[in-house]
């Protein structure tokens, strides 16, 4: 089985000699340095809690083109919970509990395109993204899917074989309207026609 490749960022030095005397043994994973960044598929951060500099090593890493991101804290606000998921981050692992064997199986979790998460946090995760769905979303008619209410409702009903007039005359629109939004969903989406639309949305579980 081929290496996991990952890149490792602490806080501080000390951390990341440790992290990396931990993790060289582990014959399933190759460390790589900011040279190789393009090269690694895991980034794991370790940090005290999720301050600027953690927030900055995370999206230099999406930049560089690590896919999946693990973090090791020892707190974090739940605001910062949907911070971290904004930037992509996989897996979450508390300071206090990042055993060797925790560590590589967080990262051979997102390597595999997994996520984890200690179970106290799930709870307070799934409280901030109702409270983003409800106050910032929601006033805007914007879902997390990043479709509006109407263009998810064009959606489905396009899925039950409406043509543009008869989802016109059932929304109380313009067939022109009508037009503008699929043509919008397939632009944002970066589909050819509203077939493919549809099958693109059924996938994503967006209708």
């Amino acid at each position: 089985m081929e290496a996991i490749r990952v890149y490792l960022w602490a806080s501080d030095p000390i951390s990341m000699a440790g992290l990396a005397e931990h993790l060289r043994p582990c014959a399933d994973l190759e460390l790589v340095g900011l040279d190789d960044l393009a090269r690694a598929q895991v980034g794991l951060a370790v940090a005290d809690n999720v301050d600027d500099a953690t927030i900055c090593a995370l999206r230099g890493m999406r930049r560089g083109g690590v896919r999946r991101l693990v973090v090791v804290v020892r707190t974090v606000h739940d605001a910062d919970l949907v911070v971290l998921a904004e930037i992509g981050v996989a897996g979450l692992v508390w300071r206090a509990e990042a055993t060797a064997e925790r560590l590589v199986g967080a990262i051979r979790s997102a390597g595999a395109g997994e996520g984890s998460m200690p179970p106290d946090l799930l709870g307070r995760l799934l409280v901030q993204v109702g409270q983003v769905q409800r106050q910032v979303l929601a006033p805007r008619g914007v879902t997390f899917s990043g479709l509006s209410e109407r263009e998810v409702e064009v959606l489905r009903l396009v899925a039950e074989g409406w043509d543009t007039a008869e989802i016109a005359e059932k929304l109380a629109y313009s067939q022109r309207t009508i037009k503008n939004v699929v043509h919008n969903i397939t632009i944002r989406m970066q589909v050819r026609n509203r077939c493919h639309a549809v099958a693109y949305a059924l996938r994503r579980g967006l209708i």
